[in-house]
């Protein structure tokens, strides 16, 4: 293990970044389908819509921005990422009709497309390969930290606002527009070759991306369980079909995001440890169980359990994901291998939102099973799977 230390000023400035703007992304998420529906009088079909569609945005800006990333400067691909969220949050916040929402999450969500590679190389800066499981890890705890707070935010707000969303909608521009300030105390230091060469980093070419067979066999893999990965808008919806109020679905999906952050940390320690490999088939593993329970019960208190084993699968899994691959990925390639993996998973999700929502029939109880069985089924053969010796 390196004596290098992985508690970088980086990891440290972009941590709090995600902290903010997850608050306020996560603040108006739950609120999102009341607004569309209750306020500006939307039909049911346009939340999955606006939520696809967002998705879709972000997925393929990802893998774009993965590889300008490793061409450009990275922290101004940053800063540009955060700002256009925060538009994206002031033009829902304005929004007198949905196509205006609309609107607003796609240049959000383009935001975060632009951002999240470039975020994910800059993080990693001066981390050594050994410990970049706990060093994302800590990352999405801090992250997550911030999708506690944002509902709890919206849950207070709501009753104390007599359910009043406009005010509570502007409010979650605050936060957006601090994570953007924040982004000038990100370092940028420019590679070895790069200051050899002493050519200026927006005009040198970032070379053919040439990693090793084992990043695309991860991102295969990884890519084929996101095609059965639904947006979380419709667990929640699951559950106010089974009888959860509006305070009941925020309260449970405050206690998913309170799981995931509790774990995100320790399941980077572990996968530092172990393999990245065998802890996010753990957390494949989980999520079969919780996609497959919420499709049979209607019992509250197994949902309230089952949503915090889903934030259990997405502690072990999602800064690990990020972890595996980029311990495959050469130093200069950091972003345009992130943009691709992280671009690949938002298509499957969003693939998997249009063929769920389709087969939904009302309770959503088929595609939550079927999902469930097809995760067990991938999650075994991670599990199973060999892998590499390390260096």
């Amino acid at each position: 293990m390196s004596k290098r230390p992985w508690l970088t000023r980086n990891l440290k400035v972009v941590s709090g970044v995600s902290l903010l703007q997850d608050a306020a992304s996560e603040l108006l998420y739950p609120l999102m389908p009341i607004l569309l529906t209750s306020v500006l009088g939307a039909p049911a079909a346009v939340v999955g819509a606006v939520e696809g569609i967002a998705e879709g945005v972000a997925a393929g800006t990802k893998v774009v921005a993965g590889r300008v990333s490793d061409r450009f400067r990275k922290r101004p691909l940053v800063g540009l990422g955060y700002g256009l969220a925060a538009v994206g949050k002031v033009l829902v916040a304005a929004a007198s009709v949905w196509p205006v929402v609309l609107a607003g999450r796609a240049v959000d969500r383009l935001g975060k497309g632009i951002r999240g590679a470039p975020r994910d190389a800059l993080l990693v800066q001066d981390i050594p390969v050994e410990a970049r499981g706990r060093a994302f890890g800590f990352h999405r705890t801090a992250d997550t930290a911030g999708a506690v707070i944002g509902p709890l935010i919206a849950l207070a707000g709501y009753e104390l606002l007599d359910h009043r969303l406009r005010p509570l909608l502007w409010i979650a521009v605050v936060p957006a527009l601090a994570s953007v300030a924040l982004v000038s105390l990100v370092r940028e230091v420019p590679g070895a070759a790069e200051a050899a060469q002493a050519v200026p980093p927006p005009l040198r070419s970032p070379g053919p991306f040439e990693p090793p067979r084992r990043f695309w066999w991860v991102v295969a893999v990884v890519g084929l369980f996101s095609l059965i990965n639904f947006p979380d808008a419709l667990l929640l919806l699951r559950l106010h079909e089974i009888g959860f109020g509006v305070t009941g679905v925020i309260l449970a999906y405050v206690g998913y995001n309170l799981v995931y952050t509790v774990l995100s940390y320790p399941a980077g320690v572990v996968a530092d440890r172990l393999s990245p490999q065998t802890v996010f088939a753990v957390g494949l593993l989980v999520f079969a169980v919780v996609y497959f329970g919420l499709g049979v019960t209607e019992n509250h208190a197994v949902a309230w359990l089952l949503l915090g084993g889903y934030g259990a699968y997405t502690g072990l899994t999602d800064g690990v994901g990020k972890a595996w691959v980029s311990g495959l990925l050469p130093a200069g390639a950091q972003g345009t291998g992130q943009g691709i993996f992280q671009g690949v998973l938002g298509a499957g999700v969003l693939v998997a939102g249009i063929w769920a929502g389709l087969a939904w029939d009302g309770d959503g109880h088929l595609p939550l099973m079927v999902s469930g069985v097809a995760a067990g089924v991938i999650g075994l053969t991670l599990l199973l799977a060999p892998r590499p010796v390390r260096a």
